[in-house]
């Protein structure tokens, strides 16, 4: 590909972002700005839109959100279940924790979707939960949860079900530099997404696609 074609490529994310962030709804724009208000950053509409997608092209019942402090994201995943199935929230911050439960405590009475937040880290609370039983897991967040999500995927996920890592190029930290982009970058999470992605592509218990949408996506998909 020439340079036209790359800076093509860069217009077109910020042109789908953007087209993405209109058809966010008032309530979405509402959590949004809460949670920024918060002190808490939110990602990319047009990732968190895809992922309510996800749900509808699996057909998923039963999902976990891990590292949720992109609320936008975890209620995108809401949406996508329709009022049926359960989401389980997983956060091992304080802070997070409490924006999602805020969140869950306003759609208790208005969804039929099991809500559920748990305020622990993904390695101690996955290995608890019951085999081949979820649909999706959705992993963001802090570096740590990545790995100890992908270790229990294999066991959780039904066949054909997906695990999704979002920010897998690493662009969300303070001290990204360029994230996983820059082959000098040295901060734990970049260092954490290229040892993701080695490990990942490399299970053959999974098909893979690593995408440019939002700040990296990694899908792969249990056989």
């Amino acid at each position: 590909m020439d340079r036209t074609s790359y800076t093509n490529l860069a217009k077109s994310w910020e042109y789908v972002e953007d087209h993405a962030f209109s058809r966010q709804s008032a309530e979405l724009n509402a959590i949004r700005t809460a949670a920024e208000e918060a002190g808490i950053p939110q990602g990319s509409a047009a990732q968190a839109e895809l992922l309510r997608m996800l749900v509808r092209m699996l057909d998923a019942s039963s999902v976990i959100a891990i590292g949720t402090g992109s609320v936008v994201e975890t209620m995108q995943l809401i949406n996508g279940l329709d009022n049926a199935g359960q989401l389980t929230a997983v956060d091992s911050s304080t802070q997070g924790i409490a924006l999602i439960r805020k969140l869950f405590n306003r759609l208790s009475d208005d969804t039929e979707t099991t809500l559920r937040a748990v305020n622990a880290s993904a390695g101690v609370f996955l290995p608890r939960l019951n085999a081949e039983n979820y649909d999706l897991i959705v992993v963001a967040g802090d570096p740590e949860n990545y790995a100890a999500a992908f270790a229990q995927a294999p066991r959780l996920l039904k066949p054909h079900a997906a695990i999704v890592f979002t920010d897998v190029l690493a662009f969300d930290s303070a001290t990204s530099a360029g994230g996983v982009l820059n082959p000098a970058n040295r901060d734990a999470k970049s260092i954490a997404m290229r040892e993701l992605l080695e490990t990942v592509e490399s299970d053959e218990r999974f098909v893979t696609a690593l995408t440019p949408s939002g700040t990296g996506l990694l899908v792969a998909v249990k056989k």
